[in-house]
């Protein structure tokens, strides 16, 4: 058997090295806060967690922003006063907040240009970052994804872009 057939042989023998991300359960401090049971507060939570500040803070200032936003004509009812139930990321508003907790925004896709980084280590840079997957936000700190869920779907899920803190 020749070394190029006996090295092709043993690439079929060894297993695939796959890159999991590697999760940590972190509920941002909610719990702590006296809130109780599940809530779609992904982007409180995430930015709790990457900012390194108290849930309570972070939820007030995101309810208040939440509330105080022009009524969109998707909107349906009254607003309301809370960031339980999401927190439109598109806002002014919300972008002048990440700014002004010292956050970057990068993105890392375009129109068209198909999905270039998922949600695992080594297609995310270092440090602390707040990615923007489908239909959800998720703190990843050095590759570690911190969420109450493991939102990865294996390291397919992709990344629209990310908020990187540089302080």
């Amino acid at each position: 058997m020749s070394l190029e057939r006996l090295n092709d042989y043993f690439k079929i023998l060894t297993p695939k090295a796959t890159t999991i991300p590697a999760f940590v359960h972190n509920d941002g401090g909610r719990k702590a806060a006296g809130y109780k049971g599940e809530t779609g507060d992904c982007v409180c939570r995430a930015v709790a967690i990457a900012a390194r500040l108290p849930y309570q803070q972070v939820y007030d200032r995101l309810a208040e922003g939440n509330a105080k936003q022009r009524k969109s004509k998707h909107d349906k009812g009254e607003r309301t006063r809370t960031a339980r139930n999401g927190i439109s990321t598109t806002r002014k508003w919300f972008k002048d907040y990440m700014v002004e907790l010292g956050f970057v925004w990068t993105p890392t896709m375009q129109i068209g240009s198909g999905c270039q980084v998922h949600l695992k280590a080594d297609e995310l840079p270092s440090g602390r970052l707040i990615c923007n997957v489908s239909r959800h936000q998720v703190a990843v700190i050095d590759g570690v994804i911190n969420d109450v869920f493991d939102c990865s779907r294996e390291g397919t899920r992709c990344v629209y872009g990310y908020w990187q803190i540089l302080n």
